[in-house]
């Protein structure tokens, strides 16, 4: 039996959640090493693990990959996560990549000062509501399938869910002009594996707190 994926990252979210989210999908078992201690982090440098000096690492068939699109575009294509051709890679991976700018304002809000915040949640808000979901919205509805490209679950679609749920969080009503995104929250959202990475006590991770913040900052000596 192969070994299951270890993921070596903080106890939070940030840079490593939606690789956690796509292996989830996937229905794959995953294994975690937390970094609490500048020291755990120092080791990993020492052994030359990270190739670039940065966390997120993941351990997987034998490789110590790092750069949190690398890693996820590996599992996309491993899992069958990235399409069948290559239009429909293109088009996902322009689909992710949009995503991804969306998901990094949020990833920064909580290391910001409380003074930037505001002004980070209300650029979090404009972006998601008339820049990224308005897109998604219109390539749904002329697409007319469940999923974003063809007609099979990719990467674009477990972080478009995953981007729909972290937005939800700073403003609960940012679907209310997007009738078709809702059905696509619902519809993803109830998909076995994803539903069951959904339910309290997996490996989803909590929003960021102090704490966490804290702990990072402490641990790369930011």
């Amino acid at each position: 039996m192969a070994e299951k994926p270890k993921l070596h990252y903080f106890n939070g979210r940030c840079k490593m959640e939606s690789i956690r989210w796509l292996l989830a999908a996937a229905g794959v078992e995953f294994e975690e090493e937390f970094l609490y201690t500048r020291e755990q982090f120092e080791n990993l440098l020492y052994d030359g693990a990270l190739l670039f000096q940065q966390v997120p690492m993941v351990e997987i068939d034998g490789l110590k990959l790092v750069q949190p699109r690398a890693i996820l575009k590996y599992i996309a294509e491993k899992y069958n996560l990235h399409g069948k051709t290559l239009k429909e890679k293109a088009l996902i991976d322009m689909y992710v990549e949009g995503t991804s700018e969306l998901m990094l304002l949020i990833i920064a809000y909580p290391f910001l000062q409380p003074t930037q915040q505001e002004k980070q949640l209300n650029l979090i808000i404009a972006r998601a509501t008339t820049q990224f979901f308005p897109v998604y919205e219109k390539v749904l509805k002329a697409h007319g399938q469940d999923f974003l490209v063809g007609n099979q679950m990719s990467i674009a679609d477990v972080q478009l869910l995953e981007a729909i749920l972290m937005v939800e969080e700073k403003a609960a009503n940012v679907l209310s002009d997007f009738p078709v995104l809702q059905a696509f929250k619902a519809r993803t959202s109830n998909i076995q594996t994803i539903k069951k990475f959904l339910q309290p006590g997996s490996q989803r991770k909590p929003v960021p707190d102090e704490d966490y913040v804290k702990t990072v900052l402490k641990i790369l000596q930011a």
